[in-house]
């Protein structure tokens, strides 16, 4: 029986590629999305031509019973979840003086409670089944920080904290839960960066390189495999050095370096 795989956030950028890659190893792929307007049907088209089952499930993952509606959906289609990837996330850049309340606490509801809601739903079935993979997507700024980020780096040093702490609450079960940490990767939400402002952050980077999603995905794929089977509670930075580029003000995204 093949396994299967709860990606969230996953209609473009890493959550396809995650989507698209654990596909090609054998696993089913259930899809979580939160708009109408999304437009799921490439990645549904790419994983099926993998030859395993695909599965698109509608809900918002910063609300409870949404997310408990969409795990059981998963479940009465598939009867299982054998991994589970938390990479729904969003960004309300600024600088804290100037960002609203409303900013900080929606970042805060979808990246960092989103993250909470669906683990919540789908630990009980990965208990009973005595296994499972739990990877969360965090961030270099959710350990470094990062200026005009307050919101977003609060959330992800969140999802660091509850991985690691969770890590040690299901251990017993064979239940491993780890983050990883991408630095700047190139997906639909940094392409507005102007072109001058992405050959800077390149050049800072001693791999020379901004990442893509397929650097992420291939970590999420090795969590995810047997071969981490000794791996729990720790965070992976995806991200070509020790280092992180990009400050956003006023939602123009500037260079800046900041070393760790």
């Amino acid at each position: 029986m093949s396994k299967v795989a709860l990606i969230t956030g996953a209609s473009r950028g890493i959550g396809k590629q995650i989507a698209i890659t654990l596909a090609e190893k054998g696993y089913d792929i259930a899809v979580n999305y939160r708009d109408e307007n999304e437009d799921i049907k490439p990645v549904e088209e790419e994983v099926k031509a993998k030859n395993v089952k695909f599965l698109a499930v509608k809900g918002d993952v910063s609300v409870f019973e949404e997310t408990e509606k969409f795990v059981k959906d998963v479940i009465e289609n598939y009867g299982r979840i054998d991994v589970l990837i938390n990479n729904a996330g969003i960004t309300r850049d600024t600088l804290l003086m100037r960002m609203k309340k409303e900013d900080f606490e929606t970042v805060i509801d979808v990246n960092l409670v989103g993250t909470f809601n669906v683990t919540k739903n789908v630990i009980p079935y990965m208990m009973k089944a005595r296994s499972g993979r739990i990877i969360s997507l965090a961030s270099v700024v959710g350990i470094a920080g990062n200026a005009g980020q307050t919101n977003y780096s609060a959330s992800k040093a969140g999802i660091i904290g509850f991985t690691k702490s969770l890590a040690k609450e299901v251990a017993s079960r064979n239940i491993l839960v780890n983050a990883v940490a991408p630095g700047f990767i190139k997906t639909s939400m940094t392409d507005v960066l102007k072109d001058e402002i992405k050959e800077e952050i390149a050049k800072s980077i001693p791999l020379k390189r901004m990442g893509t999603a397929e650097d992420v995905a291939n970590v999420i794929k090795f969590l995810a495999s047997e071969d981490s089977s000794y791996i729990t509670g720790q965070v992976i930075n995806v991200d070509g050095r020790n280092a992180y580029v990009i400050c956003s003000k006023d939602n123009q995204h500037l260079a800046l370096l900041n070393f760790i």
